[in-house]
Parts: C-alpha cells; structure tokens; sequence
C-alpha cells in the first residue's frame, strides 16, 4: 500500500519553519504498513497547491495526507485549493461552524482573547470541500477534512504540529485499518556500505522485507533497518546476512 504526503507552507519553503510534520506522518504511515513514497512541500497558492494534488492523484496512492493552511488568514487557503483540484465546491459545515463558535467562546471565557463573536475568518474555517467528512480538532479551530476521490483516502489537516498530530491519531488512523508494519534497527559492523550492497540487494530478493541502510560513521558501521510485517520474515532475512558473515548489533 502506498501513500503520499503533502504539507503546505511558504514558511516550509522559507526555512522560518522546519518541516517535522511530514517526518511524523510518514513514521506513523510506515508504522500501519504504508510505503510513503513522495513527500512535497509547496507554498500558500491556490494554484500551486491544485497541480500538486492533481499530479499526486495521478499516480494513485492509496492515501494522501495534506498538512497546512488551514487557518482564518488571508493565505490559509489549503480547503479551497482542495476543493478546487477535485472539481466540488466549498461548502458550509454548520457543526463545523457551532465547534469553531464553542472554540473562541472558550476561549474568551478564559480570558485569551477579547472577541468571541464569529467574524469572516473564523466562518472561513467551517467551509469544506463539497461530500467531505469533517474531522475533529480537540486542540485548535480549524476542522480537518476526509475526502475518498478516484479511490484514493484524502485526509486534510492542520500545520499546527500539536492539532495535527492530535487529529492524525485520533481521526486519520482509525480509518487506515489495524495493520502493523515492523522495523528492526541494526548495526551492522562492516566497514564500507558498498561491500554491504550486494548482500542487501540478494536478501531483498529472497525475502519479503524492505531494507535502508545509512553509514554510522566511515569505517565502523553501517546502519541497517529492516522493514516487513512479520517479525519471522524480518528475523530470516537478518539471519541470512549473518550467514554471509555480518555481525549485528541491536540499536543506532
């Protein structure tokens, strides 16, 4: 099964904001048996984003998470661009809308902010891409949006990494199902990964596993994690490699 993510941002593509969604989400992907196989970053522009998704959709993953943009400001316009790239109109989520209105009354209740009325950016935030699910925030405003389009799982979320996080385990993982995926970190004590490439290459042959190697340090390790569903499939392809003479440590 494969995946892609894309997360949104000028601040992303400026370097003012380093891009740890994007790691978190493939981790937890991975972790549930997805391949992640692209990761894009592109800026607040409607018609950028729209190509973006339109190129993704055309390769078919079986899901899309999209991170960013989803906020009362001027350049959160992620929901639009969506809504935009699979042909299907904003609409307005009215329990969207009374979650967005108990958000800022809280908030004012709390003495954070001095306003609780609903003015035009924060309605902007209940307004969905036409037959999308909505997905709950408990820690923010803006709704997230679940979207199934040509067979591919659309999930949007907030870029706020505490909101995001929260709605990718609490909305987005629930849907994906129970598989597990099982990695196996490895040093592996050989000094030069181009020695080690060969055994990889058989062992990816004979067993169903993925593998990344990453050198820990010229002349001492070389980083191996493997990758498969099953530990037994996992153990047989270390004790392969081992049989042509490489010794493992556990752990990076």
């Amino acid at each position: 099964m494969f995946a892609e993510i894309l997360t949104v941002g000028d601040e992303l593509l400026t370097g003012n904001t380093v891009d740890s969604n994007s790691a978190f989400i493939a981790r937890r992907l991975t972790e549930r048996g997805y391949w992640v196989r692209r990761k894009t970053t592109v800026g607040d522009d409607v018609e950028e984003i729209k190509k973006v998704i339109r190129e993704i959709l055309d390769r078919k993953p079986e899901v899309l998470i999209i991170s960013g943009g989803l906020g009362p400001t001027h350049d959160d316009v992620t929901m639009l661009a969506v809504a935009e790239a699979l042909n299907r109109e904003l609409v307005l989520c009215e329990e969207c809308l009374e979650r967005i209105r108990e958000f800022y009354r809280e908030l004012y209740e709390k003495g954070y902010i001095d306003d609780p009325e609903l003015n035009e950016g924060r309605k902007k935030m209940a307004y969905l891409p036409e037959g999308a699910e909505p997905l709950k925030n408990t820690e923010g405003a803006a709704p997230g949006a679940y979207i199934e389009h040509v067979g591919v799982k659309i999930f949007v979320l907030p870029g706020m990494p505490r909101e995001m996080k929260a709605m990718l385990e609490k909305e987005v993982l629930p849907r994906l199902g129970e598989r597990k995926f099982i990695q196996r970190k490895l040093l592996a004590e050989i000094t030069d990964e181009s020695k080690l490439a060969p055994l990889l290459i058989e062992a990816l042959e004979r067993f169903d596993v993925r593998i990344h190697s990453s050198p820990k340090g010229f002349g001492r390790y070389i980083g191996i994690i493997i990758f498969g569903e099953s530990e037994g499939e996992i153990e047989r392809a270390k004790a392969f490699l081992e049989e042509k003479g490489i010794r493992f440590e556990e752990g990076w």
